[in-house]
Parts: C-alpha cells; sequence; structure tokens
C-alpha cells in the first residue's frame, strides 16, 4: 500500500507539473484565504477570545458598580468600573471570598537615565499585583504588599521585560539603580518576565510602580484618599471552588455597608440619591479571565466584520478550488477512461486524485501558514503605526490556530477532490475513447455552473461591504470639523514630568507659547488642556444665572481651558463677543467663551449669551463667570461624536491649568517645522519631552484608524474576491465552450455568423450572473444592515453603492467571458467534427 501511495504522490506532481498555471492559480488561491483567515483570527483571538497568561485566570474576576456618584471620576471606560482607593483598600480588607483583590491605573511617567528623558506608560498598581497574578521576577524582584502600604513613602519601579531590553540594554546590574521618574529618584526593583504585558489586555505598559506613589507619577493630583474620586479599577481572584455568582452574594452585603458609611459623610442628599447610592447600589462580579480591557469594546466590532469578510473570502477561496478541480477533471476524462480501460481500479483511481488533492491542500496550506504572520505585521503596525512602545498583539499566531488553518486547507482539498472522483467513478468509456467531449454528461457542468454562481454571489457580498466602508471613511475624512487643519502641528508637554512643581507649570507654559510664537516660519501658537479631535474630554456640571433647569437635565459641559489666541490659531469662527487675552489672568474677573450649541441651547441666539454669568458646579455653585464671546460649533472628542455644549476658559486664570497640548500653525508645510520646534524646545529646557507629535492631518488619521483599516482590508478582500469570481467564471466558461465544441462548429457550418456564437457564450454568462446578483443583493443588504454602526453619512442600503457594485461584477463577468467566447467563435468546423 505505501508503495502505491508513493507512485501516487510522484504521478501527481507530474501531473501538476504539467499543469503549472492550474497549480500555481489553485495552491496561490488557497494560500491567500487561508493566510487571511489565520491572521485575522489570530489577531481576534488575542482581542476577544484568549484568556490572559497568568495562573489560574478562569478564577480572576472584574467588578463592576451600580448606583449614584456625586464625585470626580477618570476613566477609560465604563465609569462603573472605576473605584477610590479608599473603597478598594475597604474591599480588599473586609471580603472572604477572594483569594486576591488588586487595583491597577494606566500612567504616564517621565524617565530620565543617563541625562535622557522619555515618555513611557506606566501601571499605578497594589503591592500584591503580581502575588495574585502568579507572576515571577526574571530579575530582582517584584512589588510586594510592604510596597503599597504610606503614601508617598516607596519610590521604587519594576521593569517591563521589553522595555529593559530596549532602554537598559539587558543590563543585570540596573537593579537597585536609581532612575529619575518625573524629576525624583525612583529605586528599579526588578524586571518581570516575557510575554506578561498588563492585567489590562491592549496596555504594555514600560514601567509598574505602587499606587501610593500617585501624587508623584501624577503630580498635582492628591485624591488618593478621596472616597469622591473614582480611578482604578479591581481585579479579584476568587477564592478555590467558588463561584461568580457565589461571590457576588458574598460581596454585596460588604458593598453595602460600606456604601452606608460613605452616605453619612455626604451632606444635603435628597431622598432619590440615596436611594439610588444605597438602596438600589450594587456589586457585580464580572468574568475576568480574559482580563480588564477599556481596548476591547472599542475594537471588538471592526474584527468581528472584518472576520465575516475574511470568511467570505476564505469560503469564495476553497470553492473557487473545487470549481478549479472540476473543470482540470473534465479535460481528464479520456486519460481517466483509458486507465479503466486497462485496467484500473476505480478506489486506485479515486486514490490518485484524492492525493492531487492533498498535495495541493499540504502546498496550500504552507504556504498560507508562511504567509499569515507577515499579513498579521501589516495589519499590527497599520492599527498601532504610531506606537513608540511595545505593540499589544502578537504576529505570530499560536499553535492551535495554525494547526486548525493548515488541517482546514487539506480538508478542503480533500473534500472538493471527492466531486471530481465521483464524476470518474462510473465512466462511459467508449465515448471517452473517441474524444467525445459530451462524455461529462450535464450533472457536472451543472455543478461547477452553481460554484460559480456562488463565488459571484460571495463577490457581492464582499463588495458591498468594501464599498460602504470606503465611503464612510470618505465622508469622515472630508468632514468639515469647525476648524482649519491643514498647516497646523500639535504636540504635548507635560512639565511635571520634567520635575516642574504643579505651581510651576503655567510659567513653564506661557514661555513655551512665547517661544513657539516667536519661530520663523510660524503664523501663531496656542495651548489647550483638551486636545481636539483626540478622543478626550474635560467636562463638569455648571450653574447658570437665572436659568431654571429642567427635571434631570444633564448640564455637564465641555470645560478645556486655553490660552490667548487660541481660536485664531485654530481658525474657529468667533460669531459674538470677544477672544481671550493676555489681560485675562488670575487678577481679572473670570471670563469664558462658550460654543454655539451652549448658547443657543440656553439662550435661544449666540448673542444673547454675551454678559451672562455661569458657576462651576452644581447646587451653591459660586456664580463667578462671566460669558465674554460665542465661537462656532467644531467637532471635538472625535469626528463621529456629536458637538456638546462647551465652556472655553483662560488657562492664565487657573493656578494649575494641567498638562497643555500645543498646536503651531505654519507657514511652510507642518512636517518641515517639526525638527525647529524640537530644538527650540530642548533649548528652552532639555528635560523637556514632547509627546505625541504631528501634523493635525494625522491626528484625524490616528482617530479613524479603525475606519481606514476597515476600508483598506474590505477593499483588498473586495479585489481578491473578484479576482477568485473572474477565474472560476473563467473557467466553467472554457469548460463548456469545449463541452459544445461539436455543436458549435454544426452552428458555423450551417452558416451562423460567429459574433452570434459570441453572443451565445456572452448571454449565458449575463444569466449566469443576473441569477447570482438577484439572489445575493438582499442577502447582502442583510449583513451590511447589521454593521450599520460602522457607517458614516451614508445608509446600509446606499443606492449608489448597489449601482456600482453590481455594475462592476457585471463587467468582470463579461470581461472573463470574453476569451472563451472569442475562442468558441473562431472554432473551425472541420477540426469540431472530424471525430464524427
Amino acid at each position: 500500500m505505501m508503495t502505491g501511495l508513493a507512485q501516487d504522490f510522484r504521478y501527481a506532481l507530474r501531473q501538476l507539473g504539467k499543469a503549472p498555471g492550474f497549480a500555481a492559480v489553485a495552491i496561490i488561491t488557497l494560500a491567500l484565504g487561508i493566510g487571511a483567515n489565520t491572521a485575522i483570527f489570530s489577531l481576534l483571538d488575542q482581542a476577544l477570545l484568549r484568556n490572559l497568561q497568568v495562573k489560574d485566570a478562569d478564577r480572576l474576576v472584574i467588578l463592576q458598580s451600580l448606583g449614584s456618584f456625586n464625585g470626580h471620576t477618570s476613566s477609560r471606560t465604563d465609569e462603573n468600573f472605576s473605584f477610590s482607593y479608599p473603597m478598594y483598600r475597604d474591599l480588599r480588607d473586609h471580603n472572604s471570598v477572594f483569594s486576591g483583590l488588586i487595583a491597577t491605573s494606566w500612567a504616564q511617567v517621565g524617565v530620565q537615565w543617563h541625562n535622557q528623558p522619555e515618555l513611557v506608560a506606566a501601571e499605578l498598581v497594589s503591592g500584591n499585583y503580581f502575588d495574585v497574578l502568579g507572576v515571577q521576577p526574571v530579575l530582582g524582584r517584584v512589588l510586594v504588599a510592604s510596597d503599597d502600604v504610606v503614601p508617598d513613602a516607596n519610590p521604587v519601579i519594576v521593569l517591563s521585560f521589553n522595555y529593559w531590553q530596549r532602554r537598559f540594554g539587558a543590563d543585570q546590574a540596573v537593579v537597585n539603580q536609581s532612575i529619575l521618574v518625573n524629576g525624583r529618584p525612583f529605586t528599579i526593583l526588578g524586571v518581570v518576565p516575557p510575554g506578561f504585558h498588563s492585567v489590562v489586555m491592549g496596555d504594555t505598559p514600560d514601567v509598574f510602580v505602587p499606587i501610593t506613589m500617585k501624587s508623584e507619577i501624577r503630580p498635582g493630583i492628591t485624591d488618593l484618599l478621596e472616597r469622591k474620586s473614582r480611578w482604578l479599577n479591581i481585579i479579584g481572584k476568587l477564592q478555590p471552588g467558588l463561584t461568580r455568582e457565589q461571590a457576588e452574594a458574598g460581596i454585596n452585603p460588604v458593598w453595602y455597608s460600606i456604601r452606608a458609611e460613605e452616605l453619612k459623610q455626604r451632606a444635603h442628599t435628597s431622598d432619590s440619591f440615596k436611594e439610588s447610592f444605597l438602596t438600589k447600589s450594587h456589586l457585580f462580579v464580572r468574568d475576568g479571565a480574559k482580563g480588564f480591557s477599556p481596548l476591547r469594546s472599542h475594537i471588538q466590532e471592526p474584527l468581528l466584520i472584518i472576520m465575516a469578510m475574511v470568511g467570505l473570502v476564505a469560503l469564495m477561496a476553497c470553492v473557487n478550488v473545487g470549481s478549479l478541480l472540476l473543470v482540470r477533471a473534465a479535460g481528464r476524462i479520456r486519460e481517466m477512461s483509458v486507465r479503466y480501460a486497462l485496467g484500473a481500479r476505480r478506489a486506485r483511481v479515486v486514490q490518485q486524485l484524492l492525493v492531487e488533492g492533498l498535495l495541493l491542500g499540504l502546498a496550500g496550506g504552507a504556504l498560507g501558514i508562511a504567509i499569515a504572520p507577515s499579513i498579521s505585521a501589516w495589519l499590527i503596525n497599520m492599527i498601532w503605526s504610531r506606537t513608540t512602545g511595545d505593540l499589544p498583539f502578537s504576529s505570530h499566531p499560536d499553535l492551535r490556530i495554525l494547526l486548525f488553518n493548515f488541517s482546514l486547507a487539506l480538508l478542503v482539498s480533500l473534500i472538493f477532490s471527492l466531486a471530481p472522483a465521483a464524476q470518474f467513478w462510473r465512466p462511459n468509456l467508449a465515448p471517452a475513447l473517441k474524444q467525445q467531449a459530451m462524455t461529462a454528461g450535464s450533472g457536472p457542468l451543472r455543478f461547477r455552473r452553481f460554484s460559480v454562481a456562488v463565488q459571484i454571489g460571495l463577490s457581492i457580498l464582499v463588495l458591498m461591504g468594501a464599498g460602504l466602508f470606503v465611503r464612510t471613511l470618505h465622508n469622515l475624512k472630508s468632514l468639515n470639523v469647525g476648524f482649519e487643519t491643514d498647516h497646523l502641528v500639535t504636540f504635548g508637554v507635560q512639565p511635571t514630568l520634567a520635575g516642574y512643581r504643579p505651581d510651576q507649570a503655567r510659567d513653564l507654559e506661557t514661555r513655551v507659547l512665547q517661544t513657539l510664537a516667536e519661530l520663523p516660519g510660524v503664523r501663531s501658537a496656542a495651548g489647550t488642556t483638551d486636545p481636539e479631535l483626540a478622543d478626550t474630554n474635560i467636562s463638569n456640571n455648571i450653574t447658570l444665572a437665572g436659568y431654571t433647569e429642567k427635571e434631570n437635565e444633564d448640564m455637564n459641559v465641555e470645560s478645556p481651558r486655553v490660552s490667548p489666541g487660541y481660536f485664531s490659531t485654530m481658525r474657529m469662527t468667533l460669531i459674538a463677543g470677544r477672544e481671550f487675552t493676555g489681560q485675562d489672568r488670575d487678577s481679572s474677573h473670570k471670563v469664558a467663551v462658550v460654543n454655539e450649541s451652549f448658547a443657543r441651547h440656553y439662550f435661544g441666539e449666540p448673542q444673547r449669551a454675551i454678559g451672562h454669568y455661569y458657576g462651576k458646579g452644581g447646587g451653591q455653585a459660586s456664580i463667578d463667570t462671566e460669558i465674554v464671546g460665542v465661537v462656532k460649533d467644531a467637532k471635538h472628542t472625535g469626528v463621529r461624536q456629536e458637538i456638546t455644549r462647551t465652556t472655553f476658559t483662560p488657562y492664565l486664570q487657573e493656578s494649575d491649568p494641567g498638562a497643555m497640548v500645543f498646536y503651531v500653525r505654519t507657514w511652510q508645510s507642518p512636517e518641515s517645522a517639526e525638527a525647529t520646534i524640537r530644538r527650540a524646545m530642548q533649548t528652552l529646557d532639555s528635560k523637556l519631552v514632547l509627546d505625541n507629535f504631528k501634523t493635525m492631518q494625522e491626528q484625524i488619521d490616528d482617530i479613524l484608524t479603525d475606519e481606514r483599516v476597515i476600508a483598506i482590508l474590505a477593499s483588498s478582500f473586495g479585489i481578491l474576491a473578484v479576482l477568485m469570481a473572474a477565474v472560476g467564471l473563467y473557467g466553467v466558461l472554457a469548460y463548456s465552450t469545449a463541452q459544445r465544441t461539436r455543436e458549435i462548429g454544426i452552428r458555423i457550418a450551417l452558416g451562423a455568423a460567429r459574433t452570434s456564437v459570441m453572443r451565445m457564450v456572452l448571454v449565458e454568462v449575463l444569466w449566469l450572473a443576473g441569477i447570482s446578483i438577484a439572489f445575493a443583493l438582499p442577502a447582502s443588504l442583510l449583513l451590511t444592515h447589521a454593521a450599520r454602526s460602522q457607517l458614516f453619512g451614508i445608509s446600509s442600503s446606499d443606492p449608489l453603492t448597489l449601482v456600482v457594485v453590481t455594475l462592476l461584477v457585471a463587467v468582470v463577468a463579461l470581461a472573463s467571458a470574453l476569451l472563451p467566447a472569442r475562442r468558441a467563435a473562431k472554432t473551425d468546423p472541420i477540426v469540431a467534427l472530424r471525430y464524427e
């Protein structure tokens, strides 16, 4: 038997070698389908499916609260996942359902080593963080509970493995050495192992710092012991044998008692607030095996859409390979008939065909697996192109995904090899040996036509998605955001990360603005504490003089602090009043400029807002800020988000305005201004680190990363789908016209014009494409409706896209049919009838 298999493999190699075009198309088609499927599913697995690579990950849970809150919340996701440090400490110390409870929060810090400053990602963690997760150091030691007891008492730091290699050259002598973090010496304790990033999926912090060092990591923020400040995420590990439901039932009495004590500290609360804060409050215990992740909710739908599209392409690849095998089998009828006539057994012939399919599967699967890491790397780099640290995902699929997709390639090849095998199971030997093409019968031809119809239908599904996503990206990029984005450079400077005290930051920021304004090629410069189109916002509630709030009215407004000349630098149109000047300082009365939405909501007309007063906060807030101007509405958080009511205030009227992002309007191209600006900042203070230096166009591209990735991939898959459909259609038409050689010869011999022969073939194609389009368009409308949340400025049933896709498919179908049609029209009747 092994000898027979070896002979079959050698014969299969010779046969594929005789048809290099067929072999190349089949292998490449299969490789593209398998490679793309492997790459995309690998990312989806890491982002949505895979557990954290820590000890007992299946016992991890995430805490989420329900109930009113009237303090400050800092969160990168749903604010109900955020807790105060005192709340974390109480839950940690008074529960019996968790073997450990850890806390985490993201931050940025300025690190200086050998006089070289750098802005890096940091994670503030509780002292038991590494112990609960079972993470052991590869060098030195990690944080322990005793490092996280007294506020500001333990300036120690743990390095990530990749940061240790990248910044310190994997020097083992760094343990117990001192580095400057935000200008203060911190002692390096150790290095975490490779492969561990964070309990927060998608985060890749370079350093880990005790939570009790928050005031040093976030200078100017002294809310560590404030119960009204929520900023931590809490992850727990269940006691062995305990379920999440049991843990939730066990922790809520503790939660309720802590909330009751907190309520006593909140004076002047209404009955409805008390009910929501305490009676209706609840602590949920969510599954945490995959880690906490602000990123997951952000990328989940785009990844699922991409996965659905690549699944359609992979299905097309499989059908295409099956169609190619059937077409090739049609050309081997005489060969197989000769083998049968010479005494070959059916099982032997079928084995030969399966071996040929197996070879195609091996080659296609191997090539697909080989190119999958490159596709993954390209996709990861495209999504996180501006990430300076470690990337959150690996481009190398794990073994189970590789084995699954490789097995899929083999299985597909073997299954589609069975169709030709069935065709040769009971051949009609006499006509085949006389080289009559009609031997194959009409059954296989119908199956081939059906497979091509499926490919055309699937290509329509992919093309519809591609068209809608490309138009969505175009709509977003061409949207008027309310200010001019050309010749505009943006970057951030955080003085406190360079060692400046909070009370020194404002003076430094003023000097930065003066330095920027004096640079050659600069029109103007300005700054804000709440950058534009950066997916961030700073907000607070207000009390408006003379305005009666409606019941449950949202009085929360966007509240950036900006420099004089901000609106003229950004080219935001002032429609009433005045802009800020250098005279609007802490020594003058407080002023504000509001946006058009604010003015129209509260006063009806922009001009009527001028001269009115408001105060920050609710209830007994001090009404001390005069509205002196109204600016036209502009997009802020992102290009998709609705414009919100906004109050702009002068940063010079704040003792600690916070970190600022600067905008520089240039005369020359903004890219050429970077070197000049960087030199100027280094001259001003060599410890300053410029964060996220980019043009405003690059900023918009960054915030549209999801849309750009979906549009590029959808377009790529659409092109690939059309090519595969064209190849499949060409193969079937070439076969069907060959089958009808005798018929066509008779038609021409009886006087039929060659144009009528071409018309006959093209009409067949149009019927096939028309039926496919008729079935595929309704299905495409259903699928695109499911993805409507990713669209912008366009309907999921956009008529223009429907028409363009239909025409494109029809044109491709006709183009695929031209060569077989011309070949049929050139048929020589004498040659066609010579065997009769």
